[in-house]
């Protein structure tokens, strides 16, 4: 086992080399190092554990009661479980075709001190341009929409504390407050904001289960779901977009030290996770039933208390770092774009942002459908970003002998023996739990063949069915989407 470690640190060995130059950088003031390393400069695994944690989660643990309305408590709980695994593996894929490419590229010399690698990147590297085009237009379409939702989500939470203005005019409002995000860098910055966005995730997750459970089931409370093929597949997506959070899953490796350790960081942020999405979306269901199928926004039934008042606050603010998340990888590649990716001036790099945000602040006012547009999402975008790109990716990239072997080029450093494990025959050897490379196939095929049919065929056609319901009964633009009558009233 030992061997096996001294392998993959030897692998990637390079990757030291930067880890080195950071931490020599940053030291030359010991005293302000230790509050910039506190707030500001992550990189560890605990760091890509908290990013990952806090950013699978967000403003979904709201839409995920309303899922469960749609498909039924048995099929809600047994497709979270499904999909969190599935999402963990297809994250493992990434992390492993990450380290193929940065590993291949190190040894042509290939420097990124100042170049952050992105998921399109890696799928050019290893497989060509065609991938690198399909991959760069569904992962920025799918960030866009992912930050677009943030927007919404932030508008349709706050309007249950102050419903002075409109959900229309809060999206006004907080797309002015998330462009501040611009000046955040990189996602070696977000090492306080994860932290406090798990915890606010937390409190919110325990909030809903514990008030649902004191509210207690409301008079004449049905649970009909699932009643509707189109609900229950509905629901379905937006589950596999919960567990979808890793289009960015290559930005949070490249801020890591060693991102040879991600491996199963995503796997062990899942986990977590499930102990925040199942309690609260099962007692929210118990307590409000079908009354959720018109409130995709779990805020909406429970009753106003200080408690309450305290979770959408933590939430608006979690979705402003969630939108920071979704929007950095699209700024990186705006950056790209103009050649400004590798400018040192953090106000210049801040202004040259400001393009990307323009279009994600109209969208957001569009589209006004919280929940409905998660589903959307997650079928036609998720299902090719998450689950089936990764899995192809990984089978063609292995898909011979030869790219299958070791390169004991990449693994030894100069003047150094002894630390190639004896029995390393693959580049990254299948799981303990599967037994061959054959079975590693199997399942990867599998996820693509699911993933098509019923995330993205069956998924597609009730999520579309659904948003359009939504267009013909709010209309585009809408200013006050499932507001109360008489509040909505008032706003027209």
């Amino acid at each position: 086992m030992s061997n096996q470690k001294h392998g993959e640190e030897a692998m990637v060995s390079s990757f030291n080399d930067t880890e080195h130059e950071e931490k020599e950088e940053v030291s030359k003031d010991e005293s302000g190092f230790r509050l910039k390393s506190l707030l500001w400069h992550g990189g560890s695994v605990y760091d890509a554990w908290f990013s990952c944690a806090s950013n699978q989660v967000a403003q979904v643990l709201l839409t995920l009661p309303y899922s469960f309305s749609q498909m039924g408590m048995l099929s809600g709980i047994i497709l979270q479980i499904f999909y969190g695994f599935l999402g963990s593996w297809t994250a493992y894929l990434i992390s492993v075709l990450y380290v193929e490419y940065r590993s291949r590229k190190e040894k042509e010399n290939v420097n990124f001190k100042n170049h952050v690698i992105q998921w399109f990147e890696v799928l050019d590297g290893l497989l060509g341009p065609t991938w690198k085009a399909v991959g760069l237009a569904f992962n920025c379409t799918f960030l866009l929409f992912g930050s677009v939702i943030q927007l919404i989500a932030c508008a349709s939470n706050i309007y249950y504390i102050d419903d002075k203005f409109d959900k229309r005019t809060w999206t006004y409002i907080f797309g002015a407050c998330c462009a501040t995000t611009v000046f955040i860098p990189s996602f070696h910055n977000y090492r306080i904001w994860s932290f406090l966005g798990l915890g606010m995730t937390t409190y919110t997750a325990w909030y809903m289960t514990i008030a649902s459970l004191v509210h207690g089931q409301v008079d004449g409370v049905t649970h009909s779901g699932p009643a509707k093929a189109v609900l229950y597949f509905t629901g379905a997506t937006n589950i596999l977009y919960t567990f979808g959070g890793h289009a960015v899953t290559v930005e949070i490796m490249h801020a890591m030290w060693k991102p040879q350790r991600f491996k199963y960081i995503y796997l062990l942020a899942t986990l977590y996770v499930f102990t925040l999405t199942l309690p609260s979306a099962a007692a929210t269901y118990w307590a409000f039933g079908d009354q959720l199928l018109t409130h995709s926004n779990a805020f909406s039934l429970l009753p106003r208390t200080g408690w309450r008042d305290a979770a959408v606050i933590l939430m608006l603010i979690h979705q402003f770092i969630t939108f920071g998340f979704a929007c950095t990888p699209l700024y990186f590649v705006w950056e790209k774009v103009i050649g400004m990716h590798d400018t040192k001036s953090i106000l210049l790099r801040a202004l040259c942002r400001l393009p990307v945000v323009i279009p994600i602040w109209f969208f957001a006012i569009i589209f006004p459908f919280f929940g409905p547009i998660n589903s959307a999402v997650g079928a036609l975008l998720v299902t090719f970003t998450v689950y089936i790109i990764p899995a192809l990716a990984h089978m063609l990239t292995y898909r011979s002998a030869s790219a299958r072997q070791l390169a004991i080029s990449l693994n030894v450093l100069p003047g150094v023996t002894g630390l190639i494990p004896s029995d390393a025959n693959a580049v990254e050897k299948p799981p303990v739990f599967l037994p061959s490379w054959t079975a590693m196939y199997v399942l990867n095929a599998f996820i693509v063949v699911w993933v098509l049919v019923v995330g993205f065929g069956l998924g597609g056609w009730a999520s579309m069915s659904n948003f359009i319901k939504q267009v013909d009964t709010f209309g585009l633009f809408a200013k006050c989407y499932q507001c109360p009558p008489s509040a909505a009233a008032k706003h027209h």
